[in-house]
């Protein structure tokens, strides 16, 4: 119905067979052929209005008729449908480059899409849509089966459509009219977009400038042969669909309404920003290594104190296997009865999966780390192969524990087996890294490092001696503690107030 109230048409048959509108186009492809078939039947209205202005018409007429079937009165009544015609399609024309312009428009906005962005959304179709072709070829590229066929029969479709030159439709609409009678030229706007700010809001940089080289490149591409050898490669190289083109994502819903969402802003930080701590990123890299290369690995839980760089470790790792298939999916401990379903979403994919928690800790009421435990290591269905949990938190053991939880308090003759169950979870995780408070020489180094990277200009002595204070008020010494601090000098200065 949304699609209806936005076109004007109901959906249309596209002639695909594997590629459909995406999501965020709210029918903005069909709509797209539509105009493109509109088009090209003017076109060839006017072109045969032109010959009946002609002599060529009736002599052509002639051949095919008898004085008595075809005379003048019957070219003039031809002649006035057809110029009934062409004033419809001159009006649904108008009425689609204005849907469609709307609607490019936005998806543009939304990717951060410039030049001719006509083109640029058909390339983010094939560049979004899961289908049996795109996702054989992120694992295995071309194949040369049946799904590459149908993909030919597509390319087919689409090429026709990537190759109409907008550029010319307006021209063609208006011949013979006045300048004065003329609306803006919509479609040519959309053929050389301005860039604007250049920023998407979907997608980073990387995977936004690779979706326009595709459509670049698709604009060099004579066959639709040539068109399936390129979208292979783009699929091989960057995959294809939500997985393939978003790095993070999180979890919406619950039960049957349970589905993953991408996260399309996640922070850019490196492994080399956490100062220190170089043993513990050792061993976090060598276990992801292991994982993404498909070697055996472990699950991993980094615990210590707060605001020591536990949660930016893992961010850190995303950014660095980010381009090798790493993939992160973070999770909240009350969406654990849902990880069974999650995983089944993903087992078979082409990459490699963390699910992520976060700062994970369970009260003495709270059952939901039983889920866990069963999914880690205990259930009937084995783990997949491309899926790890990692995990963050501030206590070793994960589950407070009370004094009556102890051995020697006998409240009831099964204490032993409450403890045992409750510390059994940390024994699941294969390698736990410890990320304790700096000392006071870590603690400036983090300073220093940091007031370095952002741009804070102040004599070093001055600059330590402004952090002891604030790490004295602000809840001890820590990386976290640290980076507020920069972070408030930056702002100050910046403001001209230091």
């Amino acid at each position: 119905m949304k699609d209806e109230k936005r076109f004007g048409k109901k959906r249309r048959d596209l002639g695909l067979v594997l590629y459909d509108d995406i999501e965020e186009g709210h029918g903005l492809l069909g709509a797209m052929m539509d105009l493109a078939d509109a088009f090209r039947e003017f076109e060839d209205l006017r072109e045969v209005m032109e010959e009946m202005d002609g002599d060529d018409f009736e002599d052509e007429a002639a051949e095919d008729a008898t004085e008595e079937d075809w005379d003048e009165e019957d070219d003039e009544e031809l002649y006035q449908d057809l110029v009934g015609e062409t004033v419809h399609l001159f009006s649904e024309i108008q009425r689609l480059s204005r849907a469609v312009s709307r609607g490019l428009i936005r998806v543009a906005g939304a990717h951060g899409f410039s030049g001719n962005i006509w083109r640029s959304y058909i390339a983010l179709v094939l560049a979004e849509d899961e289908n049996a072709f795109s996702l054989a070829c992120e694992v295995r590229g071309l194949t040369g089966s049946g799904a590459d066929q149908m993909a030919l029969n597509d390319f087919a479709v689409l090429k026709r459509l990537f190759d109409l030159e907008l550029r010319e439709i307006h021209p063609a609409l208006y011949r013979g009219l006045s300048a004065e009678a003329e609306d803006v030229d919509l479609l040519s706007i959309l053929a050389s977009y301005p860039a604007g700010t250049g920023q998407s809001k979907i997608y980073n940089t990387r995977i936004r400038d690779s979706i326009q080289k595709l459509a670049l490149d698709l604009e060099g591409a004579e066959t639709e042969e040539d068109w399936l050898h390129l979208v292979g490669d783009f699929y091989r190289n960057f995959g294809v669909g939500m997985f393939g083109l978003h790095k993070a994502f999180r979890i919406e819903g619950e039960g049957d309404t349970c589905r993953i969402v991408p996260i399309t802003k996640t922070q850019h930080v490196l492994l080399s920003d956490l100062v220190g701590y170089e043993s513990q990123k050792k061993r976090l890299t060598d276990n992801t290594e292991a994982f993404v290369e498909g070697k055996r690995a472990n699950n991993v839980l980094l615990y210590g104190d707060s605001g020591t760089g536990k949660s930016t470790s893992i961010k850190a790792i995303i950014n660095q296997y980010y381009d090798r298939g790493l993939r992160v999916i973070e999770i909240y401990k009350h969406q654990f009865r849902d990880l069974s379903r999650i995983i089944s979403l993903i087992k078979n994919r082409n990459y490699k999966f963390l699910i992520y928690m976060d700062d994970l800790s369970f009260e003495d009421f709270e059952i939901e780390y039983k889920y866990l435990k069963a999914i880690i290591e205990g259930g009937l269905e084995r783990r997949p192969e491309n899926v790890l949990i990692y995990a963050t938190s501030n206590r070793r053991h994960l589950i407070r524990e009370q004094y009556g939880d102890k051995e020697e308090i006998r409240e009831d003759m099964h204490t032993s087996d409450t403890v045992q169950e409750k510390m059994s979870l940390v024994a699941r995780f294969g390698v736990t890294i410890y990320y304790g408070r700096p000392g006071k020489t870590e603690f400036q180094d983090i300073v220093v490092h940091l007031a370095e990277k952002v741009g804070v200009t102040m004599p070093e002595n001055e600059l330590l001696a402004e952090a002891n204070k604030w790490e004295l008020a602000h809840g001890g010494m820590s990386g976290r503690t640290a980076a507020q601090f920069i972070t408030y000098l930056k702002g100050m200065q910046d403001l001209g107030r230091r």
